[in-house]
């Protein structure tokens, strides 16, 4: 599957996973919503800053992904600081994950900066989220 991840811009979450300093990527919500049980060991993830300029710009495999089950504010935010490193969330960040009873965290690797790319956002099920789950890259490609 291949799976395009808004990152944010403000806390340089492309930057950090280009030069290696950030291993995974969070996502939370108190339901199970996209990507929770949808990210599988080698989908293809594309990034996309969530700054309107509407550009993938690099991709990564996903390592390994863990799905949480319920939990209650204290042990969520217990899981999200003892990923702290591979994370590097910034404060904002933190607050917005921190105590959501379900957690994805997605460890990446083989992480590479592409040649920029728009796709049709249309084409997604899905189109107000931040992550979206497409067959294949090449059908959404603009």
């Amino acid at each position: 599957m291949n799976h395009v991840v808004y990152l944010d811009a403000k806390a340089n979450e492309m930057e950090k996973l280009l030069i290696g300093q950030k291993t995974m990527i969070i996502r939370g919500a108190t339901g199970r919503k996209i990507p929770y049980g949808q990210v599988k060991k080698e989908d293809i993830l594309y990034f996309i800053n969530n700054n309107a300029e509407g550009v993938i710009k690099a991709k990564a495999e996903v390592a390994s992904v863990m799905n949480s089950e319920k939990m209650d504010k204290d042990t969520s935010i217990k899981l999200i600081k003892k990923y702290k490193d591979n994370l590097q969330l910034s404060e904002k960040q933190f607050q917005r994950w921190a105590g959501k009873r379900y957690i994805v965290l997605i460890e990446v690797k083989n992480i590479e900066e592409i040649s920029p790319f728009q796709f049709n956002r249309e084409d997604s099920k899905n189109r107000m989220d931040d992550w979206l789950v497409f067959e294949r890259i090449e059908d959404v490609k603009k």
